[in-house]
């Protein structure tokens, strides 16, 4: 079974790896896992007898019907489908589980985003990620790797990249290096509504970086005076996650979900 370019496939093949991944998942005790994209089952083969409730999910027809005919007793939870268009409510009768997996590295953002709009059924994630993409999930204000996925991260989970992995450690290699990275979900929670908003906010604030606040605000902003502050002169790329929820509250009537950029 060959990885297809298509769905950003390169399965792990070095079982010292593997051994790591899988005891860093366990090692969070989870009554629950869910997989995405199990590929030839290296990762998989290790969870499916660690807890009751497991489910690995792929959207590559060919990838499930091997895995089907490799663990033929457990087609129940290998599942068919997009994580990214699925409902996560159907699963796990709504309860909370333990979200992992080798991502596919074309979806990897879409990923955590998907996460970050289900954070009450998913408090931990364990994920593998390109290096870049990994490190701009964890930026700080002020560095070069803080963008959107950064703020929107740090406004509900927070974690730490656990190992790097190297490309030979991968069929294909892939022509970068791998992160584990592990994120917890924050104590202290945001109401989905004002998430949505400050999501609506930090891409509109982001869409040319080099530009101000104001200068990309003033796009859904119509009343200049607002914009005087000398907070505006800032970029985004300064602005704390914090200040984006005061923002938010002080811009509250702007943020139309229907001004969200993709």
């Amino acid at each position: 079974m060959k990885a297809k370019k298509s769905y950003g496939q390169h399965f792990l093949i070095q079982k010292k790896v593997i051994d790591r991944i899988a005891s860093a998942i366990l090692a969070e005790s989870p009554e629950r896992i869910m997989e995405i994209g199990p590929g030839k089952g290296a990762i998989t083969s290790q969870l499916l007898n660690k807890t009751d409730h497991f489910i690995a999910i792929d959207a590559d027809h060919d990838m499930v019907d091997y895995l089907h005919q490799n663990y033929p007793n457990n087609r129940d939870q290998i599942i068919q489908a997009d994580f990214l268009q699925v409902d996560l409510k159907q699963f796990f009768d709504q309860q909370a589980f333990l979200l992992c997996g080798n991502f596919p590295y074309n979806i990897s953002s879409q990923i955590v985003i998907k996460m970050l709009d289900n954070t009450n059924q998913i408090p931990i994630m364990l994920g593998m990620f390109q290096k870049e993409m990994a490190k701009r999930i964890l930026a700080v204000p002020g560095s070069k790797d803080y963008g959107i996925i950064s703020v929107l991260t740090s406004l509900r989970y927070h974690g730490k990249i656990l190992f790097d992995i190297g490309p030979n450690n991968f069929s294909p290699p892939p022509r970068v290096i791998s992160s584990f990275l592990i994120l917890h979900r924050n104590s202290k929670s945001i109401s989905d509504d004002l998430f949505n908003k400050t999501k609506t906010l930090v891409k509109i604030a982001f869409h040319s970086r080099r530009k101000t606040l104001r200068n990309n605000l003033k796009t859904i902003i119509s009343d200049p005076s607002i914009l005087e502050d000398a907070f505006f002169d800032q970029r985004a790329e300064n602005l704390l996650p914090q200040d984006y929820l005061v923002l938010v509250e002080q811009i509250k009537p702007y943020l139309n979900s229907s001004l969200i950029l993709e």
